[in-house]
């Protein structure tokens, strides 16, 4: 096997292609040869980010704030997801208020990284609606489905308390803290 380098750096047998299959590949039929262009690289792409990324748009100075987190100074907890079974079991995700992105990626909401067949990111969604004390659950945009309470979840759905749910190998509990016992205070505070 003779090695040959291209010239950038990659080594290819030159017996089995004609140039570097790393950098492009050439087609020969009869007596036309056609170049493949070599794909293009990350950073040819516009860069994307999950709903649940942190990270700021260029030219808006401001990152979006949640309603509790606005009026409180903190985001708190509304309820929570804990892994009865799966990669992750015995592990709890916290939900916030509005909109909690599922996904493996780190930059989710709840980020369920054990578990290689979840989405990384927007597997499903969940949300809390701090005026009606209500919680919702909705599928996502990866390819994997999600199941509540053994059933196929194809549009939103309400989460009642100790509901099932199932993203991936993993099965999750939803338990809430917020609701007809508790809610945190979604009116300003009082001037003082």
């Amino acid at each position: 096997m003779a090695m040959k380098s291209c010239g950038k750096g990659h080594f290819y047998d030159d017996g089995t292609h004609s140039t570097c299959p790393y950098c492009g590949v050439s087609i020969e039929l009869g007596e036309t040869v056609g170049r493949l262009e070599p794909a293009p690289a990350a950073e040819d792409f516009p860069r994307t980010r999950a709903a649940g990324s942190r990270a700021t748009p260029r030219g808006d100075p401001e990152e979006t704030v949640g309603i509790f987190k606005k009026r409180l100074g903190i985001d708190p907890v509304v309820g929570w997801l804990v892994c009865i079974e799966g990669p992750d079991q015995g592990r709890d995700y916290r939900i916030h208020g509005e909109r909690n992105f599922i996904g493996r990626a780190p930059t989710m909401d709840i980020a369920i990284a054990g578990d290689t067949s979840i989405s990384r990111e927007n597997h499903a969604v969940i949300s809390y609606n701090p005026k009606r004390h209500t919680f919702y659950i909705a599928p996502g945009d990866g390819r994997g489905l999600t199941y509540l309470n053994d059933d196929e979840l194809l549009a939103a759905a309400p989460l009642a308390p100790y509901d099932t749910i199932e993203i991936g190998a993993s099965k999750l509990l939803f338990v809430p803290f917020c609701g007809e016992r508790f809610t945190w205070p979604v009116a300003p505070p009082a001037a003082g």
